[in-house]
This record gives structure tokens, sequence and C-alpha cells, in this order.
């Protein structure tokens, strides 16, 4: 088992020197020059001389190998440079939206797990009942409703509600305040774009489960255990449901690499300032420091949960484990 660690913690090295190398030269390639968009911004007439020495200034015109030791090489000194459209370091511009991205992505993680295992080990437990069949229901409208439209609803039928039962309407805040600060002014921001987005993947992670259970549920050993009489819900919960969860893990691995910068738009509807509006500003803007540092960031995150979700394979089934 510590081998096999070692070596699924040292096959990252490659990994993120490929995705650095990959979006640094992807990015060169895209049109536009971050130079020109500060001083279209003005609205003036944009000299050629200046926009020059602006690049000169941001290392623009230095050879590209140069670039991509100067990118490399801020990992070795913990400086991940300065944003090229807010002059602002980059580290600081990540930090204030880390905290809400990562809040959001793993409660919206957790309601998807508490919805789906349950509802995904009825539906396959009571297939083709109506349990079975109002479940598959639930998890094809969630498949099928984005989560930013669900957003929109939520909000809506709560200015709805709270102005016919108190008379004023009401909807959440606009402004993060840390979960240790004002833990209730916290989660009534949260809680409803978390509800939105977990919905979705609760869905997602409910078919898988179900589909999972079923596969399990008609092998040759939960057959012997019935044939010994042992209960259902010992058979479920100790021998079935839990073989079943590799393929659902996954799911839920991705899913919640997925939602560390991936909740654009809605974070638009809930007027977030999470990773996913930094990352589509610096995008818009040709930022390529603030890019490439979100990129590497994100890439981080599904290494390591890839990572964890491989050492939860090894707890939960012993043959990998042993192997």
């Amino acid at each position: 088992m510590y081998k096999y660690v070692v070596n699924r913690v040292l096959l990252m090295i490659p990994t993120l020197l490929g995705a650095a190398v990959l979006v640094f030269l992807v990015l060169r390639l895209a049109p536009g020059d971050v130079c020109e968009m500060r001083m279209a911004g003005t609205g003036l007439f944009a000299d050629p001389e200046a926009i020059a020495i602006c690049q000169d200034n941001l290392g623009l015109n230095d050879p590209k190998i140069v670039q991509f030791g100067r990118f490399i090489g801020g990992y070795f000194t913990a400086d991940l440079g300065i944003s090229m459209w807010t002059a602002q370091p980059i580290s600081h511009e990540i930090e204030v939206r880390f905290k809400l991205s990562l809040q959001l992505a793993l409660m919206a993680t957790f309601l998807s797990v508490l919805i789906a295992i349950p509802l995904g080990t009825i539906s396959a437990v009571k297939q083709n009942t109506w349990m079975d069949y109002a479940v598959r229901t639930f998890s094809i409208a969630g498949i099928a409703m984005p989560s930013f439209w669900l957003g929109i609803l939520i909000i809506l039928g709560l200015l709805i509600s709270t102005q016919a039962w108190f008379g004023t309407p009401w909807m959440p805040p606009i402004y993060y305040v840390p979960l240790f600060e004002d833990p209730m002014g916290n989660l009534s921001q949260l809680i409803w774009p978390a509800l939105a987005t977990g919905y979705r993947y609760a869905a997602v992670s409910t078919r898988m489960t179900r589909s999972a259970l079923l596969e399990v549920l008609r092998e040759d050993y939960i057959r012997t255990a019935h044939a010994k009489g042992l209960l259902e819900k010992l058979i479920i919960r100790r021998h079935a449901l839990k073989n079943a969860m590799l393929p659902v893990v996954t799911v839920i691995g991705i899913e919640f690499a997925f939602l560390m910068g991936g909740l654009v738009v809605t974070e638009q509807v809930f007027n977030l300032n999470g990773l996913g509006k930094l990352f589509v500003e610096a995008v818009l803007n040709h930022d390529y420091n603030m890019t490439q540092q979100l990129v590497m960031l994100v890439a981080l995150i599904f290494i390591i949960t890839n990572f964890l979700v491989d050492l939860l394979y090894a707890w939960l089934d012993p043959r990998i484990r042993y192997a």
C-alpha cells in the first residue's frame, strides 16, 4: 500500500508538468493581447509605442522559453506572479475567492451524497415499483434541469413566498461572509446555490448508485447470502452497497473537482465572486498569468481528487489493496 501511494504521488509531477506546457502554449496561440485590452478600455487611441512598452513591462516580448521558465520557477519560490489585468498578486486574487468556491463545492457534494445514496439504494432494492419510478423521475428531472435555471427558480420562489407570508420580499445576501465569522449569514447565502447545484449532481449519482447496486445484487455471493437466511438490510448494507460504491465514488470525485472551477453561470445567478467568475474574467482580458495559475489550480484539484478516490478504492475493495 505504501509503494502504491508513493507511485501515485510521483505520477502527479509529470501530469502537472504536461498541463503547464499545454496551457502555456495554448494561451500564446490565442489571438488578442492584454495590453491592447487595457488601453482599449480607456476609449482613447492606443499608441503602438505605448503598447510595446506595456508588453515589455509585462515580459510578453521575452522569448517563450524565458516566459515558461518564469512561469514554472514561481512554484519553487512560492510566487504565482502578478495579474496582468489588475496588477495585484495572483495568490491574493485566488485566496479571496478560493474559500467561497471550496465551501460551495463541499456543501453541494455533501448534499449530493446525502440525497443520492439513499435514493439510489431504494430505487435498486425496490426495482420496478412505484418508489423506483418516483426516484427515476426525480433523477431524470435533475439531469435535464440546468442548475442555473433551478437557481433562478429558487430566487423567485424565495421572493414570492416571503412576500406572501411576511409582506417583505427576501433574497440571499450578495456579500460573502466567512463561515466562522457569521455562520447564519454565510449559510443563508450559500445554501441555495449549493442546493441548486447539488440537486443536479445528486441526480447523476442516484442513477449511478442504482445501476451499480442492481449489478451487484445479481452476483452469486448475494444469492448465497439470501440462501443462508441473512436479513435483507444486512445484505444491502454490509455486502452489496460497499461493493457498488466504486463507480459512485468516481462520479462524486469528478463532480467535486468540476465544482471548484466550473460554476460560472450559477455564480452569476447568485452573484458569487468565486473561482469560476475569476476564470472567465481572466480569459476575456487575456490575462495569461492569471489564466495559467487558475488552470494549474484546477488541474491540481483534479489530480488530488483522483488520488483520494484511488485511496478510497483500496479501502472499499480489499483486492485492490492486496494487489
